[in-house]
């Protein structure tokens, strides 16, 4: 069984997902746990609501000491998956887990991507810019923000009547669509 671990510092609509496609699906693959960064994220609710361990870590704890590392060890965690994570994942987690930290972001990187571009902030960004279209990228973690290997796009069209919150919505549907199953594609050695 490959154990994942779901970062998140929000809502955790990502690690709900993630957490029941895999419930679901029972193949080989499980949502061990949530690591969390923000004590009164809602994403500790909805771990709690999926019987799933949660564990809170305040930020130094992932920068100082192998607090988190060991934490990983313990459990047997095989992968890290950012869902919905704002911290840049510390060098001890990326030299432990080298090619085994994907992350998604609500954007086609490397546009609109970096320190600060998550959530809305993306998307107002990119209905400032006039862009014809958005998407989702999936892409392996490396010590920078929304940098490493791109595993997998998809897109939506935008029109001038889309505003952040539509383009948010759309964002959702394809994050719900996609990120489970390229987990899964990628676990299973199909990248």
């Amino acid at each position: 069984m490959k154990r994942l671990a779901l970062f998140a510092s929000g809502n955790g609509t990502n690690v709900q997902q993630i957490t029941e496609y895999f419930a679901e699906r029972n193949r080989g693959i499980t949502a061990d746990c949530v690591i969390y960064n923000r004590k009164d994220a809602y994403v500790a609710t909805r771990a709690k609501n999926l019987n799933l361990p949660a564990f809170y870590m305040k930020k130094d704890d992932f920068y100082s000491g192998d607090k988190v590392l060991n934490l990983m060890s313990e459990r047997g965690i095989d992968y890290i998956i950012l869902a919905g994570f704002l911290l840049l994942v510390p060098q001890n987690l990326i030299e432990a887990y080298p090619e085994r930290i994907i992350n998604i972001h609500p954007a086609l990187l490397p546009k609109y991507g970096g320190p600060g571009m998550y959530g809305h902030h993306v998307h107002e960004t990119v209905i400032a810019h006039h862009e014809p279209e958005s998407g989702i990228t999936i892409h392996l973690v490396d010590q920078q923000f929304d940098h490493g290997r791109t595993l997998f796009q998809a897109k939506c069209q935008l029109t001038s009547a889309d505003t952040p919150d539509t383009l948010a919505s759309k964002i959702h549907m394809l994050e719900k669509e996609y990120y489970p199953r390229v987990i899964e594609q990628f676990v299973n050695g199909e990248f």
